[in-house]
């Protein structure tokens, strides 16, 4: 059994818009803790549709997927922050772990998914 490797121009452009959204996507998670996403996002929903039948089409959805389970534990930790505050600060402490965590799992996704778009390979679920 020999499998042919076929080249499509539409395909590596698509390739490079979701390269593209993983770096934006990364830059707002730095430059704004993540507060920004919300641009790659709403062009990981307008592109993803075009991909539809490729391995890029779980990467849209990888990138949608991480934004809004960031966008829950970003919610929780501001919960934690901003009602348990007046708990000798153990709200804040609470708070500013769960988010650095978030921050984390959310950088380990985009690299993750970054490096598996370079070689080529569908995303989980």
């Amino acid at each position: 059994m020999t499998q042919d490797l076929v080249l499509d121009s539409n395909l590596e452009e698509q390739k490079n818009v979701a390269r593209i959204l993983y770096i934006v996507h990364a830059l707002t998670l730095v430059f704004s803790l993540g507060l920004l996403s919300v641009v790659p996002l709403i062009a990981n929903y307008i592109k993803r549709p075009e991909t539809e039948g490729s391995y890029l089409y779980s990467h849209h959805s990888w990138m949608i997927r991480s934004f809004w389970w960031f966008f829950v534990w970003a919610v929780v930790a501001a919960f934690f922050v901003f009602t348990l505050w007046w708990v000798l600060g153990l709200g804040i402490v609470i708070g500013y772990v769960v988010g650095a965590l978030a921050w984390i799992w959310k950088a380990y996704r985009l690299l993750k998914g970054y490096f598996d778009l370079e070689k080529n390979r569908a995303m989980p679920g």
